[in-house]
């Protein structure tokens, strides 16, 4: 068998592709991807089990059909520091032995048979799709994963929550101290149906979704999803399970807003985080007519760290507590230049929205308080 492409796509998509699979495996076939030439196409794939990263390439010669695989490791240590130009693998199909033809020399190595492979278990006919910009997608994946836990007792809580109502979709996160819910209106389905999408894949999507205005359609059924969009093929088991209730958490009445600039509460909260308690990492904001005071201390080693920024506050004084760390993450995540921070009182969540929401999507965070020893 021989075929040609370019190396730099090859390289591109192989590097891609490796990051589905694991450091170490019980099946030695699993370190390996799959390559399977049909029609002038090259598809390839990389797989844990439990998810499948596909992408396929249109080859600039083939002489035939077929499919092996080869060592992820092996075949991009070979092609990834190629400068871009036509290579050429030719592959003895009984021996299994691989030569790899480029421009200054070439490499030889030993692939092996494909017929060990995994196949990843499809969606049932009958499943739920629904389609949504690539950037659209990108976006909320990215400003989401953050907020996930790594809980054994509630698996649930380890993935990124798509919840597909007949009004919108809203793609959730949380761990239990902070909360992101981030809704879509152009996204939206006649019965109420939901999935939980696990960190890996998410992880990979975050990481190879374009930033463009390309379609990707979404399938699922009650265990496996199938993301398509123009790289591949991404096809992952669930986390099965019930989500929390997340609408029940967000408080409707916040009679307290606050109205800041992001990066000067975000510089502030890098300057004063680093003399909080290393166990609590407790910050305190003290709100007043016109200013908020950000403040911490660690009463062990007798340091602490306090400043006053000004904003748009009207309400009555207040002191609350938050994680510095949870908050700092929060505002990283946003890209207004202004936040509103909306407060019941000290015992009650905090909820953080952009002054300015991208066009046809409602952003809202949520942090839960810390009590503070007045």
């Amino acid at each position: 068998m021989r075929l040609t492409l370019s190396s730099a796509v090859l390289a591109n998509r192989l590097i891609t592709l490796q990051k589905v699979q694991n450091s170490k495996n019980s099946l030695q076939i699993l370190d390996c991807i799959l390559f399977e030439v049909k029609d002038g196409v090259l598809t390839l794939t990389a797989s844990d089990k439990e998810n499948e990263f596909k992408s396929a390439v249109q080859l600039d010669e083939a002489d035939m059909d077929g499919r092996f695989a080869i060592n992820s490791k092996t075949i991009i240590d070979a092609v990834k520091e190629l400068p871009e130009q036509p290579i050429t693998l030719e592959i003895d199909t009984t021996t299994y032995n691989v030569k790899i033809i480029f421009q200054n020399g070439d490499y030889n190595f030993t692939a092996q048979n494909a017929d060990d492979f995994p196949q990843a278990q499809g969606v049932q006919e009958g499943c739920t799709s629904f389609k949504i910009p690539s950037e659209i997608l990108a976006d909320n994946i990215s400003r989401t994963l953050f907020a996930t836990a790594n809980e054994e007792i509630r698996p649930v809580m380890n993935g990124v929550y798509f919840d597909l109502t007949p009004e919108f979709l809203a793609i959730v996160a949380s761990d239990g101290h902070k909360l992101v819910r981030n809704k879509v209106f152009s996204i939206k389905n006649e019965n109420k149906t939901a999935f939980i999408l696990p960190k890996k894949p998410a992880t990979l999507l975050k990481n190879s979704l374009p930033h463009d205005d390309s379609e990707v359609e979404i399938r699922f059924d009650d265990r496996n999803a199938e993301i398509i969009y123009s790289f591949g093929t991404l096809s992952c088991r669930l986390i099965e399970g019930r989500y929390p209730n997340y609408a029940s958490v967000i408080p409707s009445n916040n009679p307290c807003q606050l109205n800041i600039d992001r990066r000067t509460l975000l510089g502030s909260l890098r300057r004063v985080l680093p003399f909080a308690s290393e166990s609590s990492q407790l910050i305190r904001l003290r709100l007043s007519m016109g200013q908020l005071e950000v403040s911490s201390e660690d009463i062990d080693f007798y340091t602490s760290a306090k400043e006053t920024i000004v904003c748009d506050y009207a309400s009555n004084p207040m002191s609350i507590g938050f994680k510095g760390s949870s908050l700092m993450e929060i505002l990283s995540n946003l890209t207004s230049d202004e936040v509103t921070l909306e407060l019941a009182d000290p015992s009650r969540p905090c909820i953080i929205l952009p002054v300015e929401q991208p066009e046809g999507q409602d952003i809202l965070m949520l942090i839960m308080p810390m009590l503070l020893n007045d």
